[in-house]
């Protein structure tokens, strides 16, 4: 398994003049840790800044969504060469609000991680049930579907990493019991095994704090954290990391 990933989603927040500053007070307290890495995903905006200020370093970063086609008549988005043309070796996939605010579909996140891995960049597959799933006893066999349906083009033997993001923990302060998320990580590695014979980093994201982090980072499926809004100030963000 690769190290402990710490994955910080800005979302829409930050300007590039507010990334710069984020930066800048990042590397006066960033440490190397053995075993721990980081993963930014800022705007499209301060992609060229974390190129330019990350250039041959140890911290990773990638785009928040692409589109599944190359180029061509798609006014407002972005495709994966472009990321790629920012320093970017990393996308989130399917991520929840992208499902639930913009209507993106199974299809189209499978469509997207074929896009990604044509170019050699690793997607970063969320999946996550809602509040009303999860009350009615569906949450596994939805990160099923989104699993199957989202895979349907992955290729076997190049780099994918899966966070688990239950919908109605993200930003509401509510965090799943370690029990919870021990029994949706250990399925989705014991599906993943069995359908591509591959151990995949698996992240935790939904409200994670600094205190959420210590209780949930000893379970032995949880290999990183997705992070959403303690990753927009540098010391909630370096707790985390520990």
């Amino acid at each position: 398994m690769e190290s402990f990933i710490i994955a910080g989603n800005w979302k829409m927040n930050k300007t590039p003049k507010e990334t710069l500053e984020f930066i800048k007070t990042f590397k006066t307290l960033f440490k190397q840790q053995e075993g721990r890495e980081f993963l930014f995903f800022p705007s499209f905006l301060s992609l060229a800044i974390f190129q330019q200020e990350f250039q041959g370093t140890t911290i990773k970063y990638g785009g928040q969504n692409c589109h599944f086609e190359a180029s061509g008549a798609f006014t407002g988005e972005i495709s994966a060469t472009m990321l790629q043309a920012h320093g970017a070796n990393y996308c989130l996939v399917g991520h929840s609000e992208r499902r639930t605010l913009f209507g993106e579909t199974n299809s189209a996140t499978a469509k997207k991680v074929k896009a990604l891995q044509s170019i050699n960049m690793t997607p970063v597959l969320c999946v996550g049930e809602t509040e009303a799933q999860r009350e009615n006893g569906d949450t596994l066999s939805v990160i099923r579907a989104q699993l199957e349906e989202g895979l349907a083009f992955y290729t076997k033997g190049q780099k994918l990493i899966l966070a688990y993001e239950p919908v109605w923990a993200i930003g509401t302060g509510k965090v799943a019991t370690p029990q919870d998320v021990q029994t949706v990580h250990q399925f989705i590695r014991e599906w993943t095994l069995q359908k591509f014979s591959e151990d995949f980093p698996i992240l935790y994201g939904g409200s994670v704090s600094a205190k959420i982090s210590k209780e949930l980072e000893v379970i032995p499926c949880v290999n990183g954290f997705l992070i959403g809004g303690a990753s927009l100030q540098v010391d909630s963000l370096m707790a985390i990391y520990g």
